[in-house]
């Protein structure tokens, strides 16, 4: 695991993913960082079934192929690919990319690490989660 960003080589891959949910600033900036470490950025997107697996009764809030449409158009991101694995490892052991960018946390999971040339972690966003967002909008409409 490195924290420093690896040298650019023209077609260095960059893989990184996530549930995606009612994609807000800190996920745009996770993807921004990931950009900046290689050529392609490639972003694996949890599906339906997986996401409520993952988070739980009423997640996803977006569907599947709306969030990959969405991410899809940010200029960063050059490929959008689903997965219906809790984690992308499968399509990590296949496509071996040479950097993984995962979100910083205390409790970061290492599934995958062994299939990238390196990986980066970036910091989360203060103040910023989906599941927080989604409770606010909650608060505010009772």
């Amino acid at each position: 695991m490195d924290n420093l960003p690896p040298p650019i080589s023209i077609n260095r891959i960059v893989w990184t993913n996530g549930c995606f949910d009612l994609i807000g600033p800190h996920h745009v900036y996770c993807l921004q960082k990931a950009k900046a470490l290689g050529k392609w950025l490639i972003v694996g997107v949890n599906d339906d079934e997986s996401v409520r697996r993952l988070k739980g009764h009423g997640r996803p809030i977006i569907p599947l192929e709306h969030r990959m449409a969405i991410l899809a158009a940010l200029e960063c991101v050059d490929l959008v690919v689903p997965f219906s694995e809790d984690t992308p490892v499968e399509i990590l052991k296949k496509l071996r990319p040479d950097v993984l960018v995962k979100g910083y946390s205390t409790n970061r999971n290492r599934v995958g690490d062994e299939f990238a040339g390196s990986v980066h972690l970036v910091p989360v966003l203060e103040g910023w989660s989906t599941t927080a967002t989604i409770e606010r909008i909650k608060g505010i409409a009772i």
